[in-house]
């Protein structure tokens, strides 16, 4: 009988071979990430969580999510901030734009500065995929009223309550949320401390790279969200397993609060098996 690492670390190669290939079952919907049934809707980008989330654009026209975690860092994926090249665009290539909402944002921020976490392997082997991220450092603190969300170091155990919400492919203009959506395990990257993916059924496609992983975190305060991770890979399947990074792969050099321990909620989630 497998143990419980080999089962996860068999979703995780399941995962990836689908990220390397073109060909997808003929149930497969149009865009990877989503599955057969599309849990997404649109959410308030003037409401917590959602206003601390961020459009990431770059002077080439591309877009990702990305999230505030400090008064002026936001988290994203790396793999967003590449040029035709596969190299990583300067910081004065890049805007951050809070609250964007149908071609409209509340304020825009220019980068002073980012840090990455390693060359990006296009070949989406697991030790490039654990190094896909990236903090940026804004020119000027975030918008009165926009709160950083705090980085949730210890992963969430399989079963716990996530939500997943961004700037889809197919809904640019909007922030569409999965917010029935689990934790499923923790795959082992590399031979490294940290080097380690977050496997979720979160439903969240292309232009949700960089888009913050929410878990509830124990602030006192109820309905309190944290950043478990950020999104950077999509499965191709009728039932998608997504990855994202850890937080606590980029948590030091984003700074700001940082939690110790990530929540399990209340009501009972019905998880997938890990076969």
């Amino acid at each position: 009988m497998k143990t419980y690492q080999e089962r996860v670390c068999g979703l995780l190669a399941a995962v990836l071979l689908t990220l390397s290939t073109s060909s997808a079952l003929a149930q497969a919907p149009a865009l990877p990430g989503i599955g057969a049934q599309d849990r997404r809707a649109a959410v308030d980008t003037t409401e917590a969580p959602w206003r601390s989330l961020v459009k990431v654009q770059t002077n080439l026209g591309s877009r990702c999510t990305g999230v505030l975690v400090a008064p002026r860092r936001v988290v994203t994926a790396g793999h967003c901030l590449l040029n035709r090249a596969q190299r990583f665009l300067p910081a004065s290539s890049l805007h951050v734009l809070f609250g964007y909402d149908r071609g409209d944002y509340r304020e825009h921020r220019t980068v002073a500065s980012l840090a990455v976490g390693g060359p990006f392997d296009p070949g989406h082997r697991p030790e490039g995929l654990a190094r896909d991220w990236a903090v940026l450092t804004l020119s000027g603190d975030a918008p009165a009223g926009v709160e950083p969300l705090p980085l949730v170091r210890v992963p969430p155990e399989p079963g716990t309550p996530l939500m997943l919400g961004g700037y889809s492919q197919d809904k640019a203009q909007i922030i569409t949320a999965d917010t029935a959506c689990a934790a499923l395990g923790l795959a082992r990257a590399g031979q490294g401390q940290g080097q380690g993916l977050l496997i979720h059924d979160c439903n969240g496609t292309r232009g949700v790279s960089g888009a913050a992983l929410l878990v509830r975190v124990p602030d006192g305060q109820e309905g309190a969200w944290g950043v478990a991770g950020v999104a950077v890979a999509a499965q191709n399947s009728a039932a998608p397993r997504n990855i994202a990074v850890p937080a606590a792969a980029f948590a030091d050099v984003a700074g700001g609060a940082v939690e110790g321990t990530a929540l399990v909620g209340k009501a009972p989630v019905d998880t997938p098996s890990l076969r």
